[in-house]
């Protein structure tokens, strides 16, 4: 009786085990379980992406608004541009809108922050935002900042 008992407890404690090894990974990789909005396209174009990648969030005021859907090299201009999968009833960014890669926490995750302009005119769906602010490449303001005391 009494090895059965602790059977059972050693069973649901790796179980429970189990569920937050499946949560904590959800968490991380920024999958969701729960039901997908309608959403509608925009573009953003950058510089330097600085490590931002696929299924990163994108967030305004700090409240998770969109996705990032795709990244590729525009091949006329040779910069970034960057497919942004904006929530259907986020639907008030207007066309001057601020597009920036930001970092959060400490392991450095990437992201893109919308700051809303002030334009009458709102981004509908396969709109692009031209004023963007790239990533701040830390190697490289560090190598400026070591060349320059020489």
């Amino acid at each position: 009786m009494y090895s059965r008992k602790t059977e059972l407890g050693v069973g649901i404690f790796v179980l429970a085990g189990f569920v937050a090894l499946i949560f904590l990974a959800l968490q991380v990789s920024g999958l969701s379980l729960t039901a997908t909005k309608p959403t509608y396209t925009i573009y953003a174009r950058f510089d330097d992406l600085g490590g931002l990648s696929l299924r990163g969030r994108v967030a305004m005021a700090g409240v998770t608004i969109g996705r990032i859907t795709g990244i590729s090299l525009d091949q006329k201009t040779y910069s970034a541009l960057v497919e942004l999968s904006i929530d259907q009833d986020v639907n008030t960014l207007s066309t001057d809108s601020i597009a920036s890669i930001n970092t959060a926490g400490l392991l450095g995750e990437k992201y893109i922050s919308i700051s809303v302009g002030a334009d009458e005119e709102f981004l509908e769906d396969g709109d692009t935002i031209y004023d963007t602010q790239s990533a701040l490449n830390i190697e490289k303001l560090i190598g400026t900042f070591a060349s320059s005391k020489r």
